[in-house]
């Protein structure tokens, strides 16, 4: 804040040339260029500084929270700071406090949120997967609508849960990952974030029920310390069943007592890959286009897929029992286009030039399937911007 503010010195002020601290203050009066005097001078001027960052500080809070500024009275060294003719706030500025206290809020975005973690940028989550994310009509429309009508829900029920199906690189972490940067300030990062691997985190059948009380509490603490929080938990299918109940109980009603909590889960899964897959080619064969393919019917096909599952899979949890899953969304097979698009976007990411030729060549160095028609992408987009490093100079 001092720096945003023009330093430590007075305005127009020429700074002096530093020196050493002495060992111990005042054991020598006027003992050498940091004797007591100019040192007592130096303490009372960094003093009303310090005490004048205090003072701008709560002037901020004030503006953005608005709780208890009035009727607070400001203590002796504040007046002392106020009193400064070349650091009051007539000199800086109201013009200045107002962009000061505007920037704090757009960082944070506390004024809208109540929490400086949570910004909730919806417009900004639905212009960047149109922007960026390629041939997943559906899920761009699924995932806008659905956290941005939960958001909105005065008082909503149970968490949002929303469960990803598609091959691998069709965009699923990649959508994760731009929900949580467009409804955390700090993205992934945020303490507000949990992401759960299944074969990182849970790796070995034998310590399930060790594996159970730890996702319980480290669920339970992050609904503790935030009120919107986002859990993900990606290769959601190789999640043991008894793992999936355990978080059940985080999804299903609320309590009356916790109407502000807003839970958001992620599952993602390659299940029902090859049934959007065949539905996709389906539609491609009889000369329709992919954008024709409705929601309902991927919906359909693919809670029949897994309710047909395996024992002991995603599918046979009491999350698909219970219709805890709010939205099943799918995610398409990625076609040749779509993969030029992907290695566009990895050239613009590096800043490197690129060529239609480029493009061309480096979609070419992807396994497309079915074997007669060649028409979706193997690997999805997942090893584009590691194929770009061929055409480097």
């Amino acid at each position: 804040l001092l720096l945003l503010l023009g330093g430590s010195g007075s305005p127009g002020t020429t700074p002096q040339p530093r020196g050493a601290w002495p060992q111990e203050h005042g054991a020598e009066p006027q003992r050498g260029p940091w004797g007591t005097g100019r040192y007592e001078a130096v303490k009372k001027h960094l003093g009303a500084v310090g005490a004048l960052s205090k003072q701008y500080w709560r002037y901020v809070a004030c503006r953005v929270w608005q709780e208890g500024c009035e009727e607070e009275e400001k203590p002796p060294e504040e007046r002392e700071a106020s009193a400064i003719p070349s650091w009051s706030f007539p000199l800086v500025g109201q013009d200045y406090l107002e962009i000061l206290s505007a920037w704090y809020c757009s960082f944070g975005r506390c004024c809208e949120t109540g929490d400086c973690r949570i910004i909730n940028n919806i417009t900004g989550l639905e212009a960047d997967l149109k922007g960026q994310l390629h041939g997943q009509h559906l899920a761009k429309e699924v995932v806008v609508r659905a956290v941005q009508g939960f958001l909105q829900s005065p008082q909503p029920q149970k968490a949002l849960v929303l469960s990803f199906h598609g091959w691998s690189g069709t965009g699923k972490n990649f959508v994760a990952r731009m929900v949580a940067s467009h409804l955390y300030r700090d993205g992934l990062k945020s303490d507000c974030v949990r992401v759960f691997v299944s074969l990182l985190h849970f790796p070995h059948h034998n310590y399930l029920d060790s594996y159970k009380a730890q996702l319980q509490r480290q669920l339970s603490e992050t609904l503790q310390r935030c009120r919107q929080p986002l859990l993900i938990f990606d290769e959601a299918e190789k999640l043991h069943s008894s793992l999936l109940d355990a978080i059940r109980p985080f999804m299903a009603q609320q309590d009356s007592q916790a109407d502000q909590q807003r839970s958001i889960f992620l599952f993602l899964s390659n299940l029902g890959g090859n049934t959007i897959n065949e539905v996709a080619l389906d539609f491609w064969r009889a000369g329709r286009a992919r954008e024709e393919i409705p929601l309902e019917l991927l919906e359909q096909r693919l809670r029949l897929e897994l309710q047909e599952a395996a024992e002991n899979s995603y599918a046979h949890s009491q999350l698909l029992r219970e219709n805890l899953i709010d939205f099943v969304v799918p995610f398409l097979p990625l076609e040749f286009q779509h993969v030029k698009l992907c290695a566009r976007d990895a050239f613009l990411a590096r800043g490197l030039p690129y060529t239609e030729a480029t493009l061309d060549e480096v979609a070419q160095m992807m396994v497309f399937v079915p074997k007669e028609e060649k028409l979706f992408s193997a690997q999805g987009c997942k090893s584009v911007p590691q194929r770009i490093n061929y055409f480097l100079p």
